[in-house]
């Protein structure tokens, strides 16, 4: 700015010269004088206006302060099953361990109990905002409507070479990973050794027809009911599966659905026919897994099919129950079959998808103790290989449960058609049992469904 002001003419240099006064003006002094004091006021002035002008261009004015804008937390929203009373408390550990590692990270969570999972995930899908994580027991009609995050593309290959090949295998959608292993069970059949001796029962029921003469001895010796049938909700498909693979069948065959197929039909009519002779629990639509292991260890039940977590749930429960545990019985000639279930993690894609964020989560979770940790709380079976080994260490239970989840049947999870017939078997198990449905019509209609969504 200085430049600009000494490169003007002064107002002097600029006024053109007056001629020199006639001789007969010069008579008095006092013509000289004004001009003379007009060009000091004019000096001032100009002096006083460049020093105003210098002062606004000093570098003491203070600079304009510039904000730097504040860093976006990454969102990770984690719907979450309700387990159990532990699994609250448990991931909220976890969370807030996390967060505090990572405060560029915030992970909002929402433990949700099973019975309102599907309410709540349908809900947020609807308003357009999704979870980043779910944690579910199905994965392929989101995969098939290319809603999910490929978590092959997210998650390093050394945490995958981690996880049991014959889950992961199944949560592979197109060439996609499209689910996450979360946590595992296989399933066992549980029985009241008090009740089983009261009612000369010597070891646990091997096959269908030892099944039905153990429940017959102990209901017509009044030791309470003989045998739990879970058709609520949440367990209906995995009954129905203990029977279709204990005869033989399955949901899939060559594949292709096969759900009316003579050896599940087979299967059911055996449920039917326990329930109609009274062998079963009064109503096997009403309770839940969870109250049926209640009851069988305040000693109302002999026996019930349920997971390897019976064993850290329901003894602390009922300290001092004396309880045994066999395999799941088949039909007769039938060889034995173990049945698994994995529970799995999906990533919906969002509009804030940050797969840095949701691959550091899922591995903080997955860290070998503190992952550990969780499984062993809540009953259940690593998914990892490392925490196995880990929890295998000193116990035999665990070592063997690991080598039955490895040949275990499943319920067909990778078939987007699986939720469909898992919603239309809610319904028609109590049918059935109440004699609304034959054990083939019903059958049918499931296998309607299935390859209607097939055609869709």
């Amino acid at each position: 700015m200085t430049n600009d002001v000494a490169g003007k003419a002064s107002p002097r240099s600029a006024r053109p010269q007056r001629p020199e006064p006639a001789p007969e003006r010069q008579a008095g002094a006092a013509a000289p004088l004004r001009t003379a004091a007009r060009r000091r006021i004019e000096r001032t002035a100009w002096a006083l206006a460049l020093a105003a002008l210098l002062a606004g261009c000093s570098s003491s004015s203070p600079a304009p302060k510039v904000t730097e804008p504040e860093p976006q937390q990454a969102l990770i929203k984690f719907v979450a099953s309700e387990y159990s009373t532990e699994t609250k408390p448990l991931l909220e550990d976890i969370v807030s361990g996390f967060e505090s590692l990572h405060p560029d990270i915030r992970v909002e969570l929402q433990v949700v109990n099973w019975d309102i999972l599907d309410g709540v995930y349908t809900n947020m899908l609807a308003q357009g905002e999704p979870p980043d994580l779910l944690n579910a027991n199905f994965y392929a009609h989101f995969a098939a409507d290319g809603l999910l995050n490929d978590l092959g593309e997210i998650l390093p290959d050394s945490f995958l070479d981690n996880l049991q090949p014959s889950l992961l295998a199944r949560d592979t959608y197109k060439g996609q990973l499209a689910a996450l292993p979360y946590v595992a069970s296989v399933r066992s059949l549980y029985y009241n050794q008090e009740l089983f001796e009261q009612a000369g029962i010597a070891g646990p029921p091997r096959t269908w027809s030892e099944l039905v003469e153990d429940a017959r001895l102990v209901r017509e010796g009044g030791h309470g009911e003989g045998f739990g049938i879970d058709m609520t909700d949440n367990e209906i498909h995995s009954y129905l599966s203990y029977f279709f693979y204990g005869a033989g069948g399955g949901w899939i065959k060559n594949g292709r659905w096969a759900i009316d197929q003579p050896a599940n039909v087979e299967g059911l009519e055996l449920l039917k026919s326990m329930y109609d002779a009274g062998l079963t629990d009064a109503e096997p639509w009403l309770k839940t897994r969870d109250e049926k292991q209640r009851i069988l260890g305040g000693g109302g039940l002999a026996m019930m099919i349920s997971g390897n977590y019976f064993s850290s749930v329901v003894p602390k429960e009922f300290p001092g129950l004396r309880w045994g545990r066999g395999p799941i019985p088949v039909k007769d000639g039938q060889p034995p079959m173990t049945f698994g279930v994995q529970d799995v993690l999906v990533s919906f894609k969002t509009g804030h998808t940050d797969p840095a964020a949701l691959s550091a989560f899922i591995q903080y979770l997955y860290e070998d103790e503190r992952y550990a940790d969780m499984v062993r709380q809540e009953g259940f079976l690593p998914v990892t290989l490392s925490a196995g080994r880990l929890l295998s260490e000193g116990d035999a239970e665990m070592r063997a449960n690991l080598d039955d989840l490895g040949g275990a049947r499943f319920v067909p999870i990778e078939q987007p058609r699986w939720s469909n017939v898992m919603d239309a078997a809610r319904k028609l198990g109590s049918a059935v049992l109440q004699g609304r449905y034959s054990p083939q019509s019903a059958l049918e209609e499931l296998q309607a469904i299935a390859m209607k969504q097939d055609v869709d």
